[in-house]
């Protein structure tokens, strides 16, 4: 069998993520103990939150020791089985880290049908970012039929879904993306109504244009200055899904919130969430989403990696935004 290749944390970044922090290591295959599952990996998930668990500020989970295997969702095919759920070939969901192969125990898995979607589609649009849209959009924005629901960031993993679904509500979905051409792909292929080029300099004029009734539901998924100019545009009773704050994950002085105020004067609800806090929800989502992609309701689009040493480059490229869509390394 080939030797495991694995990306460690070498040292915990200082600003900016770098290469540096990175350390690629050869090992020996693990071998499954009891009620364990060997796994080989086919496709990595690169996401924001992997940045907060390189340091040691406190947040909602725990941070990757250095020397350790970076954390990061998987997807691959069972090689070694000492679990009675599962056997040699069946391919399966987990969170075994930026390596090519890994053990875990038999619930941490769940198995997935290949034939339904594309095994990296498990990763993205019907894993945990589409979840985290459905969720968020649906739970916590909960959207009614002629609002207005902006979206930050919206042709990465999450937004692209929760415009998509705004749009199946009967919400005119208004999408925030950096550059021309993910505006474009906005409009044109996920469906939005409107997209705003924040880089083209005019964020809050051309976002009032687009949003001539107001913002009833924000998804944010960015923070800093892009979430206090929706913030000057939300009505009352507004509804804030609060997802992300990647603009902050780089930075020793985060940005922070100037507009509050919006907040009081407009009586809005505004929802920090994280999606393993609704895992009752959690599995309703992925087969909802799993069945929008089979019937070519709900699209997607990766960027794609490959090879697990191009892992660290992929991951400093998806905090710039380098990215269009869903993040992923192809390891097979």
């Amino acid at each position: 069998m080939d030797k495991n290749m694995q990306v460690l944390l070498a040292q915990r970044p200082k600003g900016a993520v770098t290469e540096a922090n990175f350390q690629l290591v050869e090992r020996d295959v693990p071998t499954p103990g009891p009620g364990e599952v060997l796994v080989r990996n086919h496709w990595l998930s690169l996401d924001p939150y992997m940045r907060g668990r390189m340091t040691t500020a406190k947040s909602y989970s725990t941070p990757v020791e250095v020397g350790d295997v970076m954390v990061g969702g998987t997807v691959g095919e069972v090689i070694d089985s000492k679990h009675p759920r599962f056997r040699t070939g069946d391919f399966v969901v987990g969170s075994l880290g930026w390596q090519l192969f890994g053990t875990a125990t038999g619930d941490t898995l769940t198995r997935v049908d290949p034939d339904l979607v594309p095994l990296s589609a498990y990763l993205g649009v019907v894993g945990m970012p589409g979840a985290t849209a459905w969720i968020g959009l649906l739970e916590h924005c909960q959207p009614r039929a002629g609002e207005t629901v902006v979206v930050s960031a919206a042709t990465g993993a999450v937004g692209s879904v929760v415009g998509q679904l705004a749009r199946m509500q009967g919400c005119r979905a208004v999408g925030i993306a950096g550059g021309k051409a993910k505006c474009e792909y906005a409009v044109k292929e996920l469906g939005y109504d409107a997209c705003i080029d924040y880089k083209a300099g005019k964020l809050y004029e051309e976002l009032k244009q687009a949003c001539p009734a107001g913002i009833d539901c924000y998804y944010e998924n960015v923070g800093g200055p892009t979430m206090d100019t929706v913030f000057r545009l939300l009505n009352p009773f507004a509804r804030v899904a609060l997802c992300g704050l990647i603009s902050d994950y780089n930075v020793e002085d985060p940005y922070g919130v100037k507009m509050i105020r919006s907040l009081l004067v407009n009586r809005v609800k505004l929802q920090g969430f994280i999606v393993t806090d609704r895992m009752d929800l959690y599995h309703r989502a992925i087969s909802r989403l799993g069945a929008l992609v089979s019937q070519g309701r709900l699209k997607y689009r990766e960027s794609v990696a490959d090879g697990l040493q191009n892992a660290p480059t992929a991951f400093i490229g998806l905090l710039a935004g380098r990215n269009f869509g869903k993040q992923v390394v192809k390891l097979v």
